[in-house]
C-alpha cells in the first residue's frame, strides 16, 4: 500500500540522513564535550522534515494537504499557550518530587551554574537570575520552534498520523519508541545522560512517547504542526535549560533532567489526562485513504 511504502521510506531517509551525519559529526571529534556540538548535530534535526518533503513529493505522491502548514493561531491559541507555558509546570513538579524524595536540592540562586560558567562575574546577578531567566527562555522557545519544526514536521507531521490509522494512542506509543531509537548515536555517547549511555537511552525512550502523546494531540487540535513545535522547543528551551540550571552540579540528571525519571509523573499526568478525555482522531492522513 502506498501507506506501508511511504512509512517505510521515510524511516529509512530520517535515520539514514541523520545517523550519516550524525556520525560525521563524531569522527570530526566533535562529541557532547565540544563547544561546537549542538551546531555540528543541528543538520541532522532537519532529517524527519527533509525525509518527509522527499517521501511526500516523490515516494507517494500525496502532496501536502494534510500536512498542517496554517497555524491556525485564532481558533487555536489556547493549545499554543499550553505547549509554551507547559514547561514551567513540569519544572516546578520534578524540583518538588527531587525536594520532596531526598534526591536533589534545587539552587534557586542558580549560583552554582553561574558560577561554573562566569566565575566571579555571576556573584553580583546571581540572586535575580531565577527571575530572569523565564522570561528570556521563553523567548528563545519562539526563536527556537523552526528549527523543531526540522523534527515535527516529521514525527508529527507525517509518521505519527500514518502509524495505527484510527488509534491515535497506539500511533503515540509506537512513534515516541522509534523517535527515542532516533536519537541513539547522540544518547549513547552521553548526550542527555552523562555516565547512563544504555539505562539513559530507556529512560529517555518513556519520555518520548510520553511526549508524543502530548504532541500529538497538539498537531490533531491545531490541526497545524506549529503548535507541537512550539511545545517541543520548549521542552528544550525552557524545561531542559531550568532544570540543567537549577541542578547544575546537584543530583543525577538520570532522575532530575526534564526527560528524567521524575519527569515522567508531570508527564504521565498529562498524557493520562488526554488519554482519559479522549484522544481525538482528526481527519485521515492524504496517503492512508
Amino acid at each position: 500500500m502506498k501507506s506501508n511504502r511511504g512509512v517505510v521510506a521515510y524511516l529509512l531517509l530520517s535515520f539514514g540522513m541523520a545517523w550519516t551525519l550524525w556520525e560525521a559529526a563524531f569522527r570530526l571529534g566533535l562529541g557532547p564535550a565540544s563547544p561546537y556540538f549542538q551546531l555540528a548535530i543541528l543538520p541532522g534535526a532537519f532529517a524527519p522534515a527533509v525525509a518527509a518533503l522527499m517521501v511526500r513529493a516523490w515516494v507517494t505522491h500525496e502532496g501536502f494537504g494534510d500536512a498542517g502548514w496554517r497555524p491556525n493561531l485564532r481558533r487555536a491559541w489556547g493549545y499554543y499557550l499550553l505547549a509554551w507555558f507547559y514547561p514551567l509546570a513540569g519544572v516546578a513538579i520534578i524540583s518538588a518530587l527531587a525536594t520532596g524524595l531526598g534526591l536533589a536540592e534545587p539552587d534557586l540562586t542558580l549560583g552554582r551554574a553561574a558560577d561554573a560558567w562566569l566565575g566571579e562575574a555571576a556573584m553580583p546577578a546571581a540572586p535575580y537570575l531565577l527571575w530572569l531567566l523565564p522570561p528570556q527562555l521563553l523567548l528563545n522557545a519562539l526563536l527556537a520552534t523552526p528549527l523543531l519544526w526540522g523534527e515535527e514536521f516529521g514525527w508529527r507531521g507525517y509518521l505519527q498520523l500514518r502509524l495505527y490509522p484510527g488509534r491515535p494512542l497506539l500511533a503515540a506509543l509506537a512513534t515516541g519508541v522509534i523517535w527515542g531509537l532516533w536519537h541513539l548515536p547522540v544518547n549513547l555517547r552521553g548526550y542527555n545522560f552523562p555516565g547512563h549511555p544504555v539505562l539513559g537511552m530507556l529512560v529517555f525512550t518513556v519520555s518520548t512517547i510520553l511526549l508524543s502523546i502530548f504532541f500529538g494531540w497538539l498537531r490533531q487540535r491545531t490541526d497545524s504542526i506549529w503548535a507541537p513545535s512550539l511545545a517541543h522547543a520548549a521542552t528544550n528551551a525552557v524545561g531542559g535549560s531550568l532544570m540543567l540550571l537549577l541542578f547544575f552540579g546537584g543530583g543525577d540528571p538520570l532522575y532530575v533532567a526534564y526527560l528524567g525519571i521524575l519527569g515522567w509523573v508531570p508527564l504521565g499526568i498529562l498524557a493520562g489526562w488526554i488519554a482519559w478525555r479522549g484522544y481525538p482522531r482528526g481527519r485521515a492522513p492524504v496517503g492512508a485513504r
